[in-house]
């Protein structure tokens, strides 16, 4: 059996509509998850067709996206990006570089379209993703930084709306990655001791990780965060 199918989407910028491809669900399982939820597949990688492209105006768009836009927004996306398209199909197979270029091109198209900070702040995470997988550590923590940047603007504007104890551990997890112990730790914190979140699974991984940055601190002789001689995980 493929591993690829197709599926009929409509471009809410031209309207014409196209064909991308998906991997099937079978495939899906990841055989490894790192911490701040990059996965890695066995054969086929279903980030790698995460990003619809269309042909036709370049609008590139994920499921996460609105489902409508103004002509303003119209405008801003074909002054900004849709004006230096030229035409491609990206609907087949897709290799590294070609997820690369759908993930390069939605992100334009979310930042030129005003998209929530949200889907901004997955794109960047994903890229970063994308340059782990191909061992470029210092492209991934760029967009690792990036996306640490998104993501609190997301907890400062939409945590109300969205599981705030994930976004919680991730900006813990992102910040522990680029070095920021003192910052993670606080994340963390918050998601160990707030009373009100519920969700034993991001609870236990921050408990986890507090630990982990515990031990890196005494390994390498650095001074523990306050909140770590205060409390214990």
């Amino acid at each position: 059996m493929e591993p690829l199918f197709q599926i009929k989407v409509t471009c809410i910028c031209c309207e014409q509509s196209f064909q991308t491809s998906r991997v099937r669900p079978s495939l899906k399982k990841a055989v490894k998850t790192d911490t701040d939820f990059c996965s890695y597949f066995k054969t086929v990688n279903p980030d790698y067709y995460v990003v619809r492209v269309c042909p036709y105006c370049g609008f590139a768009s994920t499921e996460n996206f609105t489902e409508r836009i103004n002509e303003k927004q119209k405008s801003a996306y074909y002054d900004k990006v849709g004006s230096h398209w030229k035409r491609r199909d990206y609907g087949g197979e897709r290799g590294a570089q070609d997820a690369m270029e759908c993930y390069k091109l939605s992100l334009l198209t979310a930042q030129s379209i005003g998209e929530k900070d949200r889907v901004v702040a997955a794109l960047l995470h994903h890229i970063a993703w994308l340059y782990r997988y191909e061992g470029k550590k210092e492209q991934e923590d760029r967009f690792l930084q990036f996306a640490l940047d998104a993501y609190i603007r997301v907890y400062e504007t939409e945590s109300a709306s969205i599981s705030s104890a994930r976004l919680m551990y991730l900006i813990g997890e992102l910040n522990k990655r680029l070095g920021n112990y003192h910052e993670a730790v606080r994340w963390f914190g918050r998601v160990i001791h707030d009373k009100k979140i519920l969700d034993g699974a991001m609870i236990r991984a921050s408990r986890e990780q507090w630990q982990h940055i515990r031990e890196d601190m005494t390994g390498q002789g650095l001074e523990l965060p306050e909140e770590m001689l205060e409390n214990k995980a």
